[in-house]
């Protein structure tokens, strides 16, 4: 069909995929820090107190003294390329989009500070998407992590007059690709160590243990993770024994148990000396994993008499996850693009 001369330029429909993280201070110091700690902890489904009594106590004591401190643990895991959980998702974006080809388009946004869902969104419409795939990387389902990464899409999708039509990733902790692909990077992690670990931890972030009473799936979600990657595990000659804990807590509310410090230091009281920790909620490494267990809960184990510590990577951009995202994004683009696999 031929346009009217004067009629604005349409660019040709295409299909969208945006990868979506949790997100990141843009740099290591406190002034980063503290905006993004803002945002972050301004969200309603990550602290869930009234705004009215939260925002004097966050904008008092904690965005007057934790900036500073999380700056420094930010400082220590900090590369050349940036923060570890920002270009670890765009390589995974990239990667993706080199194996999707140009039937996709990849692109990758964090719910909370750069770049942000909104901008990724309008950058994707505005280049032709007219139907986009949402992936929160988040196996575990959680109202703190896929629901508010929704949420900030929808929100954008508010105010478009030309809305693209949505699909959402579901959670994918209980499938056989995912487990495989832990199961795949676990072992290949192990394989290249200078010990033989006596058992395996598999160390979740934390929530709030009212969360799963008011029905958020998340701990058994990561129950069942850790279930099925211990049947998965047990393949192997000797079995590998697989313990599961909670790390992450912030203020004094009750939270999942066991957390992972304190289990570290009961697993060297009964005679574990030598542990490997992995981090199967977590898409891509970030400040949690590599300054919370690789650094911290390291120096409590050893401090505790263990004598061999290691810290397994996570997903990241490997061939593992490239392969495991293949194949959960071709299943849900199912009818808008063939994807083959």
């Amino acid at each position: 069909m031929t346009l009217p001369p004067d009629h604005p330029a349409i660019p040709a429909p295409k299909v969208g995929v945006l990868l979506i993280n949790l997100g990141t201070p843009d740099a290591p110091d406190a002034k980063s820090v503290r905006r993004y700690l803002a945002e972050f902890l301004s969200d309603r489904r990550v602290v869930e107190i009234p705004p009215l009594l939260w925002q004097p106590i966050l904008r008092g004591v904690i965005l007057t003294t934790r900036p500073k401190k999380s700056a420094h643990a930010y400082s220590q895991v900090w590369t050349d390329q940036g923060s570890p959980l920002a270009f670890h998702t765009r390589d995974t974006a990239h990667a993706m989009q080199a194996a999707m080809g140009d039937r996709v388009m990849v692109d990758w946004a964090m719910r909370y500070g750069n770049p942000s869902i909104a901008l990724r969104l309008a950058t994707m419409k505005a280049a032709g998407c007219d139907r986009i795939l949402l992936a929160p990387l988040y196996p575990q389902y959680s109202g703190a992590t896929t629901a508010t990464a929704n949420d900030a899409a929808f929100a954008a999708l508010k105010a478009m007059r030309w809305q693209p039509a949505i699909r959402t990733l579901p959670p994918y902790h209980d499938d056989p690709a995912y487990i495989a692909a832990l199961k795949v990077s676990i072992e290949g992690s192990i394989a290249a160590l200078d010990f033989t670990p006596d058992a395996l931890l598999a160390s979740f972030h934390g929530m709030p243990e009212r969360t799963l009473h008011l029905g958020d799936p998340y701990h058994c979600q990561s129950v069942k993770t850790v279930r099925l990657l211990r049947e998965a595990l047990s393949l192997n000659n000797p079995p590998l024994p697989v313990h599961m804990s909670f790390q992450s807590r912030f203020g004094r509310a009750k939270w999942l148990e066991p957390e992972t410090e304190a289990t570290l230091a009961k697993l060297v009281q009964q005679g574990v000396r030598n542990i490997a920790v992995a981090t199967p909620g977590f898409s891509a490494d970030c400040l949690e994993t590599l300054e919370e267990i690789a650094l911290r809960a390291k120096e409590v184990f050893l401090s505790e008499g263990g004598e061999n510590f290691a810290y397994l990577p996570c997903l990241n951009a490997s061939s593992a996850a490239i392969t495991l995202y293949q194949r959960l994004l071709g299943r849900e683009l199912s009818g808008w693009i063939n994807q083959p696999g």
